[in-house]
């Protein structure tokens, strides 16, 4: 069970994350922590990304007008879709754990200032777990002169998303440089105490969420299962074409959303309004975002 208590103690910008769904957000260094169980939880943000509604990534296949409507039901500008980059860091014992590392150095990314908030060093860092090798989610990897950026960390990356980057001829340089970290998993199987991998299919040919168990207590990173926390779930039918597998993509998107409805289980959706962390909840035939107090 997600325990509140914690919650807006390490915000930096004041704003309650209910305001973040539906006002245009700051983009500043930000950690905030919660509890699940025993283990200790932060959020981490590491930039906000706010791309047009030019239908080449949201409602391709439905045009920019549909899309507009759904952002104008929502309360949001109709001429950009906004999205957070963020990541989680887990505490547990000896293990000092991160799950995704954002766009990196090379695009201002604001992870290490994020870090220093809640209290961490990169040295600190034992474990990183990489959802999918997309560059928003591996780029915070190495740092700007070229070096590993969590040095005494173990890289964590399905087999299948490892096979497929080292294809990827644009991350040649980082892929080079984080091999010596890499150690790649099946996706299903623990890859820390207290975290298991959840195959999510569709958005490269290895993404995964992570599951994060302590006690009864438990709180899922959903990876990009979703991106938008408007469009997302008004419309998850409509492919992205951030997916590798649109089609797939899709029934997965359907799917997990149905069930964590029905679970209510609490989430980490990193493009998500920052924190991230909330539940789904069902609507007719479609889903809205409701963040954690």
């Amino acid at each position: 069970m997600l325990k509140p208590l914690a919650f807006a103690v390490l915000m930096v910008t004041g704003t309650s994350s209910i305001a973040f769904a539906q006002t245009e957000p700051a983009d500043g260094p930000a950690a905030q922590t919660f509890h699940i169980g025993s283990l200790t939880i932060t959020a981490l943000r590491d930039k906000v990304n706010a791309m047009p509604n030019d239908g080449k990534v949201f409602g391709s296949t439905v045009g920019t007008q549909a899309v507009a409507k759904v952002l104008a039901a929502a309360g949001a500008p109709t001429d950009k879709i906004t999205l957070g980059v963020d990541a989680l860091l887990v505490k547990d014992g000896d293990h000092t754990v991160l799950l995704d590392t954002g766009l990196g150095p090379s695009v201002k990314g604001l992870l290490i200032p994020s870090l220093t908030k809640a209290g961490y060093t990169p040295e600190q860092i034992t474990d990183v777990l990489i959802t999918h090798v997309h560059r928003d989610h591996i780029g915070g990897l190495v740092t700007a002169e070229g070096t590993q950026a969590f040095p005494k960390a173990v890289v964590r990356i399905s087999s299948p998303d490892w096979q497929w980057v080292q294809g990827q001829p644009q991350l040649a340089d980082l892929i080079k440089i984080i091999t010596p970290q890499v150690k790649t998993f099946t996706p299903g199987d623990s890859v820390a105490p207290g975290i298991r991998s959840v195959p999510l299919k569709g958005h490269t040919p290895g993404h995964v969420g992570y599951q994060i168990v302590s006690g009864k207590d438990r709180v899922l990173d959903v990876g990009d299962l979703v991106h938008s926390s408007i469009i997302s779930l008004a419309k998850p039918d409509w492919a992205i074409t951030f997916d590798h597998d649109e089609d797939e993509g899709v029934k997965t998107r359907r799917a997990e959303l149905t069930k964590l409805a029905a679970s209510h289980e609490t989430i980490f959706a990193p493009h998500f309004p920052f924190p991230g962390v909330g539940k789904i909840v069902a609507e007719g035939d479609h889903f809205i975002w409701q963040p954690a107090q």
